[in-house]
């Protein structure tokens, strides 16, 4: 039998209709803060087979509205700012802070069949309820069972998944059972390795026979920080077992570009690989060495602010991402630290072609002078209205009881019940003790007739 005739002759789970097949692809990590929208554009730019959005928390995506932005074009999922002190006891729609948050992001032209939303959560109804909003602009739907972070673990998501296999078989046949038919996408998994190979053996097999199409092994285990030497002793079998269900199986962890997650995934006869770190650095390593190979820095970010600006991203996670993206011994990075919009950030960087844009994505993200000025005026406006407001209400008030005051002095009835003052308590005690002084009137007598 020939190669390709045994790689045919491989069990395969149906790809479903809207879904992707994961076999053959070098993908971007799902990395939160560096997995925002314009992070993702930078990959496919450079030619990332699919993408991952960062983690999203079921609660935080639930309660959410799909929007379509009428500047960008982008999809949208909106809630509404989160209420503060200061806004409960004064709302102020003028205040940027009003405005909704976006809890996620997509471009439904560039990233159509290659975005796969990724779920955190801990339980199977949230996890249905969260993907039913994203499934039908993504390709597919994975659930983190893999970050070791405490903001994950601590709410029973992620790596505390690993701990409670039952849970997480539970949390995919879920899906499986309501995304996959409701939105012909696939269900997949991204897990890491457990502490001894028949433990890990046993989680990728109760895993495989919930009816997910995927399943990305970090090959590290929980407790290992990312600096540690990656381990892949357990990855073959991983491999096999993945192959044994029809499921198709991603390699993660350490690996640096294209080329070598091509070579990693031949070796030990994986369907693909998936890049975070380096990728996170220089979204580049998804060329070949055909293709260009590694770009520098300067065209690297020069693309990436182009795409954050254009899709509005909030300047404080484009300026985190800056941080990563322009090497730490560039001395242009320390003029960075003090910007505050894009239009300064592109003069400090050296790129005066992009400042004409910069200028317009500050303006509509609220970020420039002119739009902070407006803010400002908007704000001082709103404090004279309420002003004003105030006054107009205490000389209503003053008006009306001047109005009580006079009716009470003109009407008797209305003295009688009110309060004496005291010039009129002593009037009335004078009045009282000479009518006792007085002597007694006699009246005549009945006549008798």
């Amino acid at each position: 039998m020939t190669s390709s005739e045994a790689a045919a002759a491989v069990k395969r789970v149906p790809i479903p209709a809207n879904g992707v097949d994961y076999r053959g692809k070098v993908v971007l990590a799902p990395m939160v803060r560096s997995g925002e929208l314009p992070s993702r554009l930078l990959a496919l730019h450079y030619g990332a087979d699919l993408v991952w959005g960062p983690e999203t928390v079921d609660h935080a995506m639930i309660g959410t509205t799909r929007h379509v932005n009428p500047v960008t074009g982008m999809i949208e999922f909106h809630k509404p700012p989160p209420p503060t002190p200061a806004s409960k006891k004064n709302p102020d729609p003028s205040s940027s802070k009003q405005h909704p948050q976006v809890i996620y992001r997509l471009d439904p032209v560039r990233e159509r069949r290659r975005l796969v939303f990724q779920i955190g959560t801990s339980d199977p109804d949230r996890a249905v309820a969260a993907a039913r909003l994203a499934a039908a602009d993504v390709a597919g739907i994975d659930v983190n069972a893999g970050c070791p972070k405490p903001f994950s673990t601590s709410g029973g998501m992620g790596a505390a998944l690993l701990k409670t296999p039952d849970k997480l078989c539970s949390i995919l046949r879920a899906l499986v059972g309501a995304i996959v038919p409701e939105f012909q996408v696939g269900v997949s998994v991204k897990i890491r390795l457990l502490e001894t190979p028949e433990e890990t053996e046993r989680l990728v097999r109760q895993l495989c026979q919930t009816g997910i199409t995927g399943l990305t092994i970090h090959c590290r285990t929980a407790p290992m920080r990312k600096t540690e030497p990656i381990k892949r002793e357990q990855l073959k079998m991983i491999v096999d077992l993945c192959h044994e269900y029809g499921v198709a199986c991603l390699i993660n962890g350490d690996v640096t570009g294209r080329e070598e997650g091509e070579r990693l995934a031949a070796e030990f006869g994986a369907d693909g690989a998936m890049i975070a770190t380096a990728a996170e650095k220089n979204s580049s390593c998804f060329r070949t060495e055909a293709q260009g190979g590694m770009g520098g820095w300067r065209e690297v970010v020069e693309h990436y602010l182009r795409y954050a600006m254009e899709v509005e991203n909030k300047f404080g996670n484009t300026k985190y991402l800056l941080n990563i993206l322009v090497p730490g011994k560039e001395p242009v990075l320390k003029k960075t630290h003090a910007c505050q919009s894009y239009a300064v950030v592109c003069e400090a960087l050296g790129y005066t072609g992009l400042i004409e844009q910069a200028k317009v994505a500050d303006d509509r993200l609220g970020i420039s002078p002119e739009a902070k000025a407006r803010e400002k005026a908007a704000k001082e406006a709103a404090v004279r209205e309420k002003i004003q407001e105030q006054q107009r209400l205490q000389k209503l008030q003053k008006q009306q009881q001047s109005s009580k005051r006079k009716y009470s002095d003109s009407d008797p009835r209305s003295r009688s019940r009110s309060p004496l003052s005291p010039a009129r308590k002593v009037l009335a005690e004078r009045e009282g003790n000479a009518a006792r002084d007085a002597p007694a009137q006699s009246v005549p007598a009945a006549t008798v007739v």
